[in-house]
């Protein structure tokens, strides 16, 4: 209650902290300027920068006072701790220091504005230690008004100190940025401003639930000043009662999280039209679209930390109901499912907030998320593509359809109708409506039989080289004999490690003229691992061994002694008549491995 004559003044205004003693969240700073100012180091330029509302330009006037206190018997000097008693102390506090002149750059952004402020700097101080500028949003000086301040900024007189302050420290040119001593302030975590509204109830005689503060303290998104504007607010919608979780979640806009949790269950199972209605609900009750998918975001978030992580969030009590819940919901979903979710919920949440209806934008981010429910994620994706899936999973194996454990759903947690009439399936198949929705590239399909004009797929290696022999591929067959360590092979994949003298997109030509001849699709990938000889060093140790062998008969040895200088040039055997030169690429047209 105010009468009259005593004006009300907000939270923000009455519980601004007086000393860096009641900073919150900001130690690191404090501890740097009390070792400064205890040796005697202190700068002459300071710049603190910062979201809205974490005490920029509170510090400012806390460190104004700091430098001119004089202490109760008015003989100190600098302290971190001013007495607030004396003259400077009280004067500063007040706004009324002759000496201490705060400057708004948003509304005093011209050259002479700036020169009239360096014109007074001739001036020694009338009543303190040390003359104080503090410029508050300097970022929205103009270019000319940087330039006028650059040299008394880099020398200014020894009893003049410049304190700036800015939310957008990127627009400060480097010149200004490089002569002043940089102070970033942390936004402040959501536990430091529970606890700190708690304490501003108590001394205000307010009573509220633990998990309304909780609610507040998160709002503010590290801002103290914005939290305690929510705290009056909310003070002032109790009525004088206590302040309870349902008013503040109305009053900000933020939907009941186990509402949130069955919206989330609704779309990951498919229930497009479920979802929507659940939104539409949330939205009539006072939800804000954009706040319900931040709220699908922190979800998310939370079940890929409880995921990863079971003990997450343990002993915190603003959470502990929510680990009761997520936990059997985190367990179901696997990790990649949980990504994919999270980064269509991000996209969406820049969607819904820029468009111009926020509540069609945060349905048809439900509908893309409803939509992909039943894709698998995206490693089984790209495996059963490149024909490595499988109708039935190896042991061990993940399921394609995103679940965990058990058997395949139609979603990543089952149920789910999806809309009516035909749909086309991941791999673009159109399938008739009320089919199991999974992926039908993993199921498995009979061998292929190659369409006239196309080649039957290569079995093996050396059937691939032979193929760019036949097709009078020259160039790329003498790469594949001479400059290739092949890694793997199966029919439709090749894994091979490249020599230097192969060309760099050796793979992609090969994939792409593979893919060409027999009508199938091949991946061709790049590997590290040392893999076979290439061709041509295993047809020159094939060579190198029929020549020992052939020169240890004794009827050959015996022609090599008659015959001083003869050497053998060739072995033909004589049951394939083929002939093993030194030009080993003679090995590409040898029968594949368990051939005759």
């Amino acid at each position: 209650m105010t009468d009259g004559l005593t004006p009300y003044r907000v939270l923000a205004r009455k519980y601004r902290p007086a000393t860096f003693a009641e900073l919150i969240g900001q130690e690191a700073m404090v501890r740097t300027l009390t070792n400064a100012i205890a040796t005697g180091r202190i700068a002459h330029a300071f710049i603190l920068t910062g979201v809205r509302g974490v005490g920029k330009t509170t510090t400012a006037r806390i460190l104004a006072r700091a430098l001119n206190c004089v202490g109760p018997d008015g003989k100190g000097g600098p302290t971190i701790s001013p007495c607030g008693q004396c003259d400077p102390c009280r004067a500063i506090a007040e706004d009324r220091h002759v000496d201490v002149l705060e400057m708004d750059a948003a509304s005093r952004t011209g050259v002479e504005d700036i020169r009239e402020l360096t014109d007074g700097m001739r001036y020694k101080p009338v009543a303190a230690r040390y003359k104080i500028y503090i410029i508050d949003e300097v970022h929205m000086l103009s270019r000319q008004a940087f330039n006028a301040l650059l040299k008394t900024l880099e020398e200014p007189p020894p009893d003049v100190k410049f304190i700036f302050a800015t939310t957008e420290i990127q627009k400060v040119p480097v010149t200004v940025l490089s002569r002043c001593q940089r102070f970033s302030l942390r936004r402040v975590p959501a536990e430091l401003l529970q606890a700190q509204y708690a304490r501003i109830l108590e001394a205000e005689s307010v009573a509220a639930e633990p998990a309304a503060v909780a609610l507040v303290a998160r709002a503010a998104d590290g801002s103290v000043r914005d939290g305690l504007s929510l705290l009056d607010q909310a003070i002032a919608l109790s009525g004088g009662g206590a302040i309870t979780e349902a008013s503040v979640r109305d009053m900000i806009g933020i939907a009941d999280r186990g509402l949130v949790f069955d919206l989330l269950e609704t779309v990951l199972k498919g229930d497009a039209a479920g979802g929507l209605n659940r939104l539409g609900s949330l939205y009539d009750g006072g939800a804000d679209p954009v706040l319900v998918v931040q709220d699908l975001l922190d979800l998310v978030h939370f079940l890929t930390r409880l995921k990863l992580s079971p003990g997450a969030g343990e002993g915190d009590p603003t959470v502990e109901g929510e680990r009761g819940r997520g936990q059997p919901l985190a367990a179901k979903l696997l990790v990649p499912v949980l990504v994919r979710t999270w980064q269509m919920l991000l996209k969406g949440l820049a969607e819904t907030q820029t468009a111009p209806s926020p509540l069609q934008a945060a349905e048809m981010v439900l509908v893309r998320l409803a939509y992909v429910a039943d894709l698998p994620a995206p490693a089984d994706l790209v495996r059963a593509l490149s024909g490595d899936g499988a109708a039935t999973p190896a042991p061990g194996a993940r399921p394609p359809s995103g679940m965990s454990t058990g058997t395949a759903a139609p979603s990543m947690l089952g149920g789910g109708t999806g809309g009516p009439g035909a749909r086309r399936s991941a791999v673009g198949e159109t399938e008739p409506a009320g089919a199991p929705r999974m992926l039908r590239a993993a199921e498995p399909a009979s061998a292929p039989v190659p369409a006239p004009g196309l080649e039957p797929m290569p079995q093996s290696f050396l059937e691939v080289v032979a193929l760019f022999d036949r097709k009078r591929e020259a160039l790329l067959r003498s790469h594949l004999f001479a400059n290739v360590h092949l890694v793997r092979f199966e029919p439709g994949r090749i894994e091979l490690r490249p020599t230097e003298g192969a060309p760099r997109d050796l793979a992609n030509r090969l994939g792409k003229l593979l893919g060409d001849w027999t009508g199938e699709r091949w991946v061709v990938s790049v590997s590290q691992n040392e893999g076979e000889p290439t061709l041509r060093e295993q047809a020159a140790a094939r060579d190198e061994t029929l020549r020992h062998e052939a020169a240890a008969h004794p009827l050959v040895r015996a022609v090599l002694d008659a015959f001083p200088g003869a050497r053998i040039e060739a072995v033909r055997d004589i049951g394939r008549d083929t002939a093993v030169s030194p030009d080993p690429e003679t090995l590409a047209d040898e029968p594949g491995e368990g051939e005759p």
